[in-house]
C-alpha cells in the first residue's frame, strides 16, 4: 500500500502543484505574454498606418506640385498674354499718336499754304495795282481796288 499511497500523495501534490502553476505563475505570464503580443500588433499596426499615411502625404504632396506647376503655368501664360496686349497697345497708341501728328501737321501744311497763297494773292494784287497806275499814270481809288481784286481771285 505504500506505493499506493505515495502515488496518491504524488497525483494530489501534481494537481496541487498544476493548479498552483496555473493560479499563480500561468494566468500573469500568460497576461504578460498577451500584453507583449498587444503592444507588438499595435506597433506593427501603428507602422503599417504609418505607411500608409506616408504613402497618402507623398501623393498628396505629388498633386499639390502637380497643381502649383499647373498654377505657376497659367500665371506665366497670362503674364505673357498681358504682355502681348500691352505691346499691342502700346503699338495702336503709337500708330494712332503717329496719325494724330500726320494729321495736324498735314492741317499746319494747309494753313501755311493757304496763308501763302493770301499773301502771294495780296503781293501780287499790290503788284497789279502798282502796275496798273504806273501804265495809266494815276492812282486807283479803294472801290475799284477791290473790285480788281474779286476780278483777279475769280480767275486765279
Amino acid at each position: 500500500m505504500s506505493i499506493n499511497a505515495t502515488l496518491l500523495i504524488q497525483i494530489i501534490a501534481f494537481v496541487l502543484l498544476i493548479w498552483f502553476v496555473n493560479k499563480v505563475l500561468w494566468g500573469p505570464l500568460s497576461k504578460l505574454m498577451e500584453d507583449r503580443q498587444k503592444k507588438i500588433a499595435d506597433g506593427l499596426s501603428a507602422a503599417e498606418k504609418g505607411k500608409h499615411e506616408l504613402e497618402l502625404a507623398e501623393q498628396r504632396a505629388k498633386e499639390v506640385l502637380k497643381e502649383a506647376k499647373a498654377q505657376a503655368q497659367n500665371v506665366l501664360s497670362q503674364a505673357e498674354k498681358r504682355g502681348s496686349e500691352i505691346v499691342e497697345d502700346a503699338k495702336i497708341k503709337a500708330t494712332e499718336e503717329a496719325d494724330r501728328i500726320k494729321a495736324a501737321a498735314q492741317a499746319e501744311l494747309e494753313q501755311e499754304v493757304s496763308r501763302a497763297r493770301e499773301d502771294l494773292r495780296k503781293e501780287v494784287s499790290t503788284l497789279v495795282v502798282s502796275g496798273a497806275e504806273k501804265i495809266l499814270n494815276k492812282e486807283v481809288d479803294a472801290a475799284a481796288h477791290n473790285d480788281m481784286l474779286e476780278t483777279l481771285v475769280k480767275s486765279i
